[in-house]
């Protein structure tokens, strides 16, 4: 699987963007996908993740609220969302795939994706 994301861009506190993430190669609707960040000298961390139907999301305690994921598996791309931004926001943000049949709940632990982007850059001034 290839993923691409992009979206990103610099804007100011309390707008929204709305990232991508267009995968191809092996079949995309049965995938976990996830989004993930990572700050300038800080880990990488856990955003959201969406299960293969769209049906069970779940997101980290800083951005609940204010980020949706979603997915269109026709269109083989998954979104996120982000309103009400935050300078806390800015981060190089990456999306990423499970493709395991044991696997069928959104993920949180980065360790268990097998497909990641290259990221797109998501910048939040004050």
């Amino acid at each position: 699987v290839q993923l691409q994301a992009f979206g990103g861009g610099l804007v100011q506190a309390g707008v929204f963007l709305r990232l991508s993430c267009a995968a191809s190669g092996r079949p995309f609707s049965r995938a976990v996908m996830g989004w993930f960040r990572q700050a300038p000298g800080k880990e990488r961390e856990f955003v959201s993740a969406i299960n293969w139907s769209a049906g069970s999301t779940y997101y980290a305690d800083s951005v609940k609220g204010r980020f949706t994921i979603s997915r269109d598996n026709a269109k083989n791309t998954v979104y996120l969302q982000m309103n009400s931004l935050k300078p806390e926001d800015t981060a190089v943000h990456y999306c990423a795939a499970v493709i395991d049949p044991q696997t069928t709940g959104p993920v949180q632990d980065e360790y268990e994706y097998h497909y990641w982007g290259q990221g797109t850059q998501v910048t939040v001034s004050s």
